[in-house]
């Protein structure tokens, strides 16, 4: 094998009898997908592994599943939040697609395209995006998640065109590091479940890979860490393990009523019935209020308003129920999506003002503040009863 006219991007690792090629590329480059394409010539591997898990790979092969999504399901199962992540990383990606001519991802599914062509068996090696995503979520603390909430939120209202400095940071980075680069680089524990564990997982599942020449694409910012861990055994189990439920959740669930009830039980012993109905009327009237404003910042249909209004003060105490599960689904029944609009959803959010105008959008915009104003109304009403009182 000609190992001198490997790309300069190509690291060789021996491990006993096998031999992995490991191509380091930048997310958004010609050059890597070149790359990618000459190092199977040369290699001719019995396996092509690539930073890619099943669901963005499907993703990228299959882009006419957003119109066979059912928005219902999606509210149902308290997936609203996730899929909007999905639509601003997706924006993201397209904006800085189109700047450079090349979509990010081009040499994963020049990869993928490989495998196919040359009979070499695919290896999606990276481990699954939403295992990755809980991960870096569950290990935060209450006001990093805040802040990243924040951050997901004011990237939906900024429509300003990706700048440079952005576009550099991606041809060096991870893509998800990239987009989180802030995050991992003021918080550590972002790093270790964005990068370092998938440095590990990418290691282990491209050692695992069948034959005896395997061609890894990999970003290049994941090669020196996964060069670490060539030679180990290493079990991937605890990698793959969600965390367990915050304390704070549990907190909301039930300890919210709870509280709610010993302050009418206090009210009604130190003011009477009276004393107990302005409490009721106060939380009534702020946490629907508060749904209420939410539903119409996303320009909710007033049928919507209306049930965030009626919903949020159940749903605040009820465990199971979120007001803005409420008022997304009479939003969807209401304004229901048509394939059009389904068909159009990834250009549409391309920009401010298409996250309101497409009826899929605005639903998900809907449930998402909804639940803020909700939230709100809970701290407003719940610190207003609390001075009535005591």
């Amino acid at each position: 094998m000609d190992f001198e006219n490997l790309p300069e991007s190509v690291t060789v690792v021996e491990e006993g009898e096998k031999r992995f090629f490991l191509v380091g590329t930048a997310h958004v480059s010609l050059e890597s997908v070149e790359d990618v394409r000459r190092t199977v010539e040369i290699v001719r591997p019995d396996s092509i592994c690539v930073e890619l898990c099943p669901a963005r790979h499907q993703a990228m092969t299959r882009r006419d599943d957003w119109k066979r999504m059912d928005i219902y399901k999606v509210i149902k199962e308290g997936k609203a939040v996730f899929l909007m992540v999905q639509l601003v990383l997706q924006a993201f990606y397209r904006k800085i697609g189109d700047k450079l001519g090349v979509q990010p991802g081009a040499e994963m599914m020049e990869g993928v395209r490989l495998a196919g062509e040359t009979g070499a068996i695919l290896v999606l090696a990276d481990r699954d995006v939403q295992v990755t995503l809980k991960r870096v979520w569950g290990f935060l603390g209450f006001w990093k998640k805040f802040q990243l909430l924040s951050q997901l939120l004011a990237s939906i209202f900024v429509d300003d065109d990706v700048d440079k400095e952005l576009i550099e940071d991606l041809k060096k980075k991870d893509q998800l590091a990239a987009i989180m680069g802030s995050f991992a680089e003021n918080f550590p524990q972002i790093k270790e479940r964005l990068i370092d564990e998938r440095d590990i997982y990418l290691a282990q599942k491209i050692r695992k890979a069948p034959g005896t020449n395997i061609v890894a694409v990999v970003g290049a910012g994941h090669v020196p860490g996964m060069q670490k861990y060539f030679g180990q055994e290493i079990d991937l189990a605890p990698l793959e393990e969600l965390p367990p439920p915050s304390r704070w959740g549990a907190f909301w669930k039930w300890g919210l009523p709870g509280f709610f009830v010993a302050l009418l039980v206090i009210g009604f012993f130190r003011g009477g019935a009276d004393a107990s109905m302005d409490a009721i009327s106060v939380w009534v009237l702020v946490t629907g209020i508060g749904a209420a404003l939410g539903s119409l910042a996303a320009f909710g249909h007033p049928l919507t308003v209306l049930s965030s209004f009626l919903a949020a003060p159940i749903t605040t105490l009820h465990p199971l129920i979120a007001a803005g599960w409420v008022a997304g689904l009479v939003q969807a029944w209401v304004k229901k999506p048509t394939v059009s609009d389904l068909e159009e959803l990834p250009m549409s959010v391309m920009t401010v003002k298409g996250f309101w105008i497409n009826p899929v959008s605005r639903i998900l915009l809907v449930v998402i503040f909804a639940n803020l104003g909700a939230t709100i109304g809970v701290f407003v009403s719940g610190s207003w009863i609390a001075s009535m009182v005591f």
